[in-house]
């Protein structure tokens, strides 16, 4: 298997400027660079920089895979609209890693799976399904950094006595960005639903532009000033975000549930799938019970039709095998099945057995035939 490996860098907040693109261009003389942003795949080679600079210095959001089963999401987000206190909380270990530079805060989230990764090699799309999850964690969100949190559990980099984090409300019903990043990084649907499971539903009510207007009108003037010299610096995705936090009131959430464990939540997530597990075997068995109860109703049709005239139907094999056709030798097999269990049935076992008997002998030099009689036991 040939290695592949796949770039992809938005740039979401502040376009890139001509100079920045020269020095990307100075780094990759193939990938595709616009002012939002840098694509490029390897298969003999690697990119000559490394991600977590161009995330300081250039991009808002990286996407990575490999076949042989990495994949990795770098986001970006100014400190204002998310403190690194709050990021450190969750991301805890090696899957889920962040860092800070004078302004921004940067989450690391990685997937390693050694059975690699030939499923994802149509990858372009993939970092755009997943990057509104940052505009969402902006705006007070924190379920993305439980998934962080979750994803360190499933990974075994966590001690089992290790409490969980606050809760976030909406884990059972996740955006499609979040249920994108989620499959993204292979998060187990069963540890998922074990950690949902105390989850709160979300507040489905949207601000009215009333509500809006009230609350904007009491905002010191100060602030309404900063706030639009921000907007001219170009930070109004962000600050739309910080003022939407502002206004619902997002504080962290006290844990919900008994204080659970990440060793509670493996377990709860190990009894999930055995159940699963169980529900599917009942629903295969009853499945299977299925076909064969409607199997043997069709074969007492069958043979109800064939107790009407048994003559006919022994008359028919031997049209079927007189043509000497594989087929036809397998049609007659099948027929010559249903007068034998017609024959048990009706309890004239020994007559079929005779007529079997003349039927081996009238055609013993057909070893093609007789090798059919001895495998379906026709005797």
């Amino acid at each position: 298997m040939s290695e592949y490996q796949y770039y992809e860098f938005m740039a979401l907040d502040q376009a890139l400027t001509a100079k920045q693109q020269g020095e990307l261009r100075a780094v990759s003389s193939r990938g595709r660079i616009t002012s939002s942003g840098f694509v490029n795949d390897y298969q003999w080679g690697d990119l000559k920089a490394d991600p977590a600079k161009w995330m300081e210095r250039y991009f808002d959001a990286h996407l990575y895979l490999a076949n042989w089963g990495t994949r990795r999401i770098m986001l970006r987000l100014p400190k204002a609209a998310l403190p690194p206190e709050t990021v450190q909380r969750f991301c805890v270990g090696e899957s889920a890693g962040s860092w800070a530079t004078r302004t921004q805060v940067i989450l690391d989230l990685r997937s390693e799976d050694e059975d690699g990764d030939e499923e994802w090699w149509d990858e372009e799309g993939r970092l755009a399904a997943i990057v509104p999850v940052r505009a969402e964690l902006a705006g007070g969100d924190r379920r993305l950094l439980y998934l962080a949190w979750l994803l360190c559990v499933q990974n075994r980099e966590l001690d089992d006595d290790v409490p969980e984090p606050p809760v976030p409300a909406g884990l059972a019903k996740l955006s499609g960005p979040l249920q994108a990043l989620a499959d993204f990084l292979r998060l187990d649907p069963d540890l998922l639903d074990a950690a949902a499971a105390v989850s709160r539903p979300l507040a489905e009510k949207k601000p009215s532009a009333a509500e809006l207007r009230r609350w904007v009108a009491g905002l010191p003037v100060p602030d309404k000033d900063e706030m639009l010299v921000r907007v001219l610096r170009g930070d109004a995705g962000s600050l739309r975000s910080e003022l939407l936090r502002q206004f619902h009131g997002v504080t962290e959430e006290p844990p919900a549930g008994e204080g659970r464990t990440a060793g509670d939540l493996l377990v709860a997530a190990e009894k999930r799938w055995a159940a699963r597990q169980q529900q599917k075997r009942e629903r295969e068995a009853a499945e299977r019970q299925r076909r064969e109860e409607a199997a043997a109703a069709a074969r007492e049709q069958r043979l109800d039709k064939l107790a009407r005239n048994p003559v006919r139907a022994w008359n028919q094999v031997d049209e079927l095998i007189a043509t000497k056709r594989p087929k036809d030798y397998d049609a007659a097999v099948t027929l010559l099945l249903d007068l034998q269990a017609l024959a048990v049935r009706e309890g004239e076992i020994f007559e079929f057995t005779e007529q079997m008997t003349r039927l081996r002998e009238r055609h013993a030099r057909k070893p093609s035939l007789i090798d059919r009689f001895d495998r379906a036991r026709l005797d």
